[in-house]
Parts: structure tokens; C-alpha cells; sequence
């Protein structure tokens, strides 16, 4: 079956219709092996029974092992009970789902309409059930619409950002069983991207389940004498574990179902005899039966795995790594890859425009200071040293792999010039010096703060650490300071850090229509601008409005995506977002292209031999939808 080829000018129109396959014929169905008996007795209906009317159909697979046979088990590595959700990620189960091309296609939906940008009608595959077998209709829309996100006990601040345009949610209409409408003003560019993502915005829950934890519809005292609880509402939320993977008795669509209540050390997720998907020769996925997720130290998880008790390890695993892993599976048998990471940059460094000490917030908020920083980094030593030559010196911004990549970007202020890091330093007024060699700020103190940072693996340190030894090359002297992860995000949002370490930009490989919202200040995780972030994310309740221009201008251009469907002035909008925060230096990238290590097991298949290993668009192994993969024999 072929896709259906949308024109660029039904692309670029008002409206387009996005459906999943042509209604071609189904293959001749064969029924799952491990579910046999179960049909055999009863316990489950036959397979044409169990799918949707359209299933999804998978022709095309990231590996190149081809159709897979059922059964076997995959065996994964997991650091705490908490990373269940990893199931969630993995499995990439969304209403809509990017490919490896980064393109939308619907998954659990049959087809989806987009009118005018701010019009959209999702369509469902008739037949479809959760894991339970009960069916997914409209009404577990309806629910989570009207009795969760519009509840006040369960959604104090009502609907999630995405769901608001100009402050204002949408207009939902139930069309029928299969059908519903979300519909606004003005358009809403967030709403079909949101459905992609690793952490999803779910709009929809097992109604049928959860409607007994919901005070709603369940009296308070019935569901307090089965489940411990204070209120029926902190109930429900412990109950509802869409994303979470923590609660045995919720129904799922994902490819595998949780089995084991938590805590626990092993945790055994068993196939969904109603998945959506089947291969074009009729038979059902997931291919593999069981996963089977073991709790181990993170730092146990590398040895681990060259040993060969992972069957599967996407996670947990460095660079550092990788020569260990690939001397082990000369003998381990496993094969020991390496995949693109995608970040903007594996350490970037974030000067806090909110800092609450008058000097140091002055200074962040100097684009010199920001950018003499920026220029004293030798990043080639950084990748030679850290990343054994396998990173690519890079400010902050999105990669090669996003057509929104422009080289001079990557290298704007990134090129190491001690020269002119002196000359700007000296121009912001730091032209004295103690008798260290360190500059000192106009109170006479010595150039000196802290970097905080919450990151335990080593090669982030090194980095760090690196990049101190750089800074103190030109005066500015700068310790190190590990944090919880909790209190870092707590001292960088009040004010008390002045400079922080972390990831990179996650929306490194965005298209036209990705959102754009990490490169301004509208999130409070924004380390550089937490405050201006935490002041819209409450609409003025909390935090700071932005009082610099350069932050008002990315306020402004991103209201300019937001409200135009047409692709070039969305592409204009993401030009001048991106070249703003190249120029401005708002974070201090290092290097980023750093190759992640997977290992697969020797048995294993249909694992693409290279792949992007991103948290989002991605989920990691997500994109290359794990429930293709199988286990030979």
C-alpha cells in the first residue's frame, strides 16, 4: 500500500487531509501464535476481531532484517522502578507519530483534517480497543476533555498551553463515535505537534476505567474504601499513569502492556492482543512477546551490556563506552553501534538573565560578556580531549539534520578567538586584574561564580571543567557545584544561580512546523530566562515579564509562527529566532553530532544499524517503532 501523496500546494492551502494509508485490501490475517490457546478457549476473540476495520499497516522497516516471526523476549536495563515510563517513550504508540524523515503521519488515527490552521478533525479507526478489549471511541475525548482538563480538582489551571489560543481553549465537538473536532479563532500551529512528542499531550483516557476512581461519576466514599486516599481526586491521579507506565490495571494502546505492580526489580510488560498494527503479511505486532525491564545501578548498566544481558540498551550508555562495548562483543556476540545524538549541543552553559545579584545579573545580561565567554572555549580541545575527535565543535542551535540548519550559525561566536574574548571583556569594564591573573568586577571582587549543574556522568564534568580551565585563560574563574536535580531547578528559578550547565537545545533537528517555543522565553525551564519563562507559562501571575528588547523580539517573532499558516513566513519567523539567539549568545554551546552507543543482542533484529538518538522528535528507539523488532531463533 502507498502512503497518499498530499500536493505541495494542499500542503501550503487551507485545508489538508492527512490519512494514514488508501483503503486497500487487508493482507490475509494470521492469527498470533502466543495467543492461540486464549482464542482457542475463549479467552480472547479471534485476530480480525481484535483489530481496528483499518489497521495500520508497516510495509517499510528502519532495520533490514524484514518481516519478523512472533515470540521471544526482549531483555532491557533499566536504572529505577520510576523509568516504567521508558515503556512509554519506547513503544511511540501517539495519535500521530513523525517517521525517521521527521515527517507527521497519523498512527492511532486513521486520518486527521487541518482547515485554516486553526480547524482540526482527528478521525479514529473504527473498531479500535484498548488493551482490555474495551473500545476507543470519541468518548474517551470527551472524558478527559470535559471531566480532566476542564476539572477543577484535577486541573486547577485548567487546560495545558497547547490547548490555548490567546488564552482561550477550543471549541470541541463530538461528531460521531470516530470523529471530533477542536476548533479556535486564530490558528493553533502547537496542536498536531503536541501529539507527536516523546512526553505527549495525551487528549484522551480509558473513560471506562478511570470514570470509578472519578468523583464524578463514583460516590467519594466507594472509591476511598478500595483505594487509599485522602480525596477522590489524589486518587485519580495516581490512578491515571498514561505516561507514568506505573498502574497494572490501566488500559493502554501501546504495543506491550505493564504486568508487574511496582516497586519492583524486574518488570514484565506483555503484548496487547488489540494493537493496531499489523505487517503487510497479515500478521500482528508487536512481533516479540514479552519485554522484560530489570532495575540495576546505572553504573553497572555498561558492563552489563557488553556482557550481553541486555538484549537491547538505548540508554544509560556513553561514549566513554564504547570501546569496552565493542572489545566485548567479540566475545559477547552482541553489536555495539553508534547513532547520531541529537542535542544542539552535549553541554551548554546558560548565563541566568534573572540572576538575583545585581553585578553578575548586569553582566549576563551584556551580549560582550555572553559572547567573550563563548570565544574562549577551544572546542576542538573539548571534542579531542572529551569525545575522542567523534563531536563537532557548535554554539547551541539546531543540526545538520534540520532543514532550518544554517552553517554560520553553528559558528557564530564559536570560534575560539582569545583576542577579541579579552577585548570584549575589557570593553564591559573587567579590565582589572588580582595578582591570579583574574579579573575583578567593580566592587573589587574577584570575577568568580558558580556553575550548577545536575549531571552525573563523567564526560559532562569533563566538560565543565574544560571549559573552566578556558574562562580562566581569560580572567573569568569559575567552580563547579553538583546539584540535586530538584534544587537546581529550584536555585535557578528563584534567582541564585548565575550560571548553569545542562543539555542543549532538545529541539535540535525542528521542521518549519515545530514549535519554536525552547529558542524564546516562554518556558519556565528556559535556564538562561527562567523567571520571564515562569511569568507567561502563569500568565503574570509568578516570575518576571521580559524587560530586554532582544527577549521581546523572540516574544514577537514567535507570535508571528504562531499565527500564520502559510510555510514561508513560518520559516521567515524561525530564520530570524534562531539567528537572534546565535548572535545574542542567550546559551553557550560546546559541541554537539556526539555519537551515542546501543547495544543490541545477537539475536535481535530489524535494529537500524544507524539511527538518531533524540529525546524528542524520537523517543529514542521510538522513532523505529520497537514493535517491528524481532527475535530470531
Amino acid at each position: 500500500m502507498k502512503r497518499r501523496v498530499l500536493t505541495q500546494a494542499l500542503l501550503m492551502g487551507l485545508v489538508a487531509r492527512v490519512p494514514a494509508f488508501a483503503a486497500d485490501p487487508l493482507p490475509a490475517l494470521h492469527e498470533t501464535p502466543g495467543l492461540a490457546d486464549k482464542v482457542k478457549s475463549g479467552a480472547l476473540p479471534p485476530i480480525g476481531k481484535r483489530l481496528p476495520q483499518q489497521p495500520r499497516i508497516i510495509e517499510k522497516f528502519s532495520g533490514s532484517d524484514g518481516h519478523g516471526t512472533h515470540g521471544g523476549q526482549l531483555n532491557m536495563l533499566i536504572s529505577a522502578t520510576r523509568d516504567t515510563r521508558l515503556m512509554t517513550v519506547y513503544s511511540y504508540t501517539r495519535l500521530i507519530v513523525y517517521d525517521g524523515d521527521f515527517k507527521l503521519h497519523p498512527d492511532i488515527l486513521e486520518s486527521y483534517e487541518v482547515k485554516e490552521g486553526r480547524e482540526f478533525t482527528l478521525k479514529l479507526r473504527a473498531g479500535h480497543k484498548w488493551s482490555d478489549g474495551h473500545p476507543f471511541t470519541t468518548e474517551d475525548f470527551r472524558f478527559f476533555w470535559e471531566d480532566i482538563a476542564n476539572n477543577k480538582d484535577l486541573s486547577p489551571n485548567g487546560p495545558s498551553v497547547e490547548l490555548l489560543v490567546d488564552g482561550q481553549p477550543p471549541k470541541v465537538e463530538i461528531l460521531d463515535e470516530q470523529t471530533i473536532r477542536y476548533s479556535w479563532a486564530r490558528p493553533n500551529p502547537q496542536f498536531i505537534e503536541s501529539q507527536a512528542r516523546a512526553a505527549p499531550l495525551f487528549l484522551f483516557r480509558p473513560a471506562h476505567y478511570l470514570k470509578t476512581v472519578h468523583g464524578k461519576y463514583t460516590p467519594e466514599e466507594e472509591i476511598l474504601k478500595v483505594h487509599k486516599g485522602s480525596r477522590w481526586a489524589n486518587v485519580f491521579r495516581r490512578q491515571d499513569a498514561m505516561y507514568g507506565n506505573s498502574n497494572v490495571d490501566l488500559p493502554s494502546l501501546n504495543p506491550w502492556v505493564l504486568a508487574t505492580v511496582p516497586p519492583a526489580q524486574r518488570f514484565v510488560f506483555v503484548r496487547n492482543p488489540y494493537f493496531h498494527r499489523i505487517d503487510s503479511k497479515g500478521r500482528q505486532l508487536p512481533y516479540i512477546n514479552d519485554v522484560i525491564m530489570t532495575v540495576v545501578a546505572a553504573n553497572l548498566v555498561p558492563a552489563k551490556a557488553g556482557l550481553g544481558e541486555s538484549d537491547l540498551q538505548p540508554r544509560y550508555l556513553g561514549l566513554r563506552d564504547y570501546t569496552f562495548l565493542r572489545d566485548a562483543a567479540k566475545t559477547s556476540g552482541i553489536k555495539a553501534l553508534l547513532w547520531e545524538k541529537g542535542s544542539g549541543s552535549e553541554v551548554a552553559f546558560y548565563p541566568n538573565m534573572n540572576a538575583n545579584d545585581e553585578t553578575w545579573r548586569k553582566l549576563n545580561r551584556d551580549v560582550r560578556f555572553r559572547r567573550a565567554l563563548s570565544l574562549a572555549i577551544d572546542r576542538q580541545e573539548l571534542s579531542e580531549v572529551v569525545y575522542g575527535g567523534m563531536a563537532t565543535p557548535s554554539a547551541n542551535t539546531v543540526m545538520p539534520r534540520s532543514a532550518l540548519f544554517r552553517p554560520e550559525l553553528a559558528t557564530k561566536w564559536a570560534t575560539r578567538d582569545l583576542k577579541t574574548a579579552n577585548k570584549l571583556l575589557d570593553e564591559v569594564g573587567l579590565v582589572k586584574k588580582g595578582s591570579d591573573g583574574i579579573r575583578l568586577l567593580p566592587n573589587g571582587q574577584p570575577a568568580l561564580f558558580v556553575i550548577e549543574h545536575s549531571s552525573e556522568k563523567a564526560d559532562e564534568v569533563d566538560t565543565m571543567t574544560l571549559v573552566a580551565d578556558h574562562w580562566k585563560k581569560v580572567g573569568i574563574k569559575a567552580v563547579l557545584k553538583p546539584q540535586t536535580t530538584d534544587n537546581f531547578r529550584l536555585r535557578t528559578t528563584s534567582g541564585e544561580a548565575i550560571m548553569t550547565a545542562y543539555a542543549g537545545v532538545i529541539t535540535a533537528a525542528p521542521t518549519v512546523n515545530t514549535s519554536p517555543r525552547e529558542f524564546t522565553p516562554v518556558m519556565q525551564g528556559g535556564l538562561q530566562w527562567p523567571k520571564w519563562g515562569l511569568f507567561v507559562e502563569s500568565k503574570g501571575k509568578q516570575g518576571e515579564a521580559c524587560d530586554m528588547e532582544e527577549g521581546k523580539r523572540l516574544l514577537e517573532l514567535l507570535r508571528m509562527w504562531e499565527n500564520s499558516v502559510d510555510a514561508a513566513e513560518r520559516r521567515k519567523a524561525w530564520d530570524e529566532i534562531l539567528t537572534v539567539n546565535a548572535e545574542q549568545v542567550f546559551s553557550i554551546g560546546t559541541v554537539n553530532e556526539v555519537r551515542q552507543p546501543v547495544t543490541v543482542g545477537k539475536k535481535v533484529r530489524n535494529v537500524p544499524e544507524k539511527g538518531y538518538w533524540a529525546w524528542d522528535p524520537g523517543g529514542y528507539i521510538g522513532l523505529y517503532e520497537p514493535d517491528t523488532f524481532w527475535i530470531a531463533r
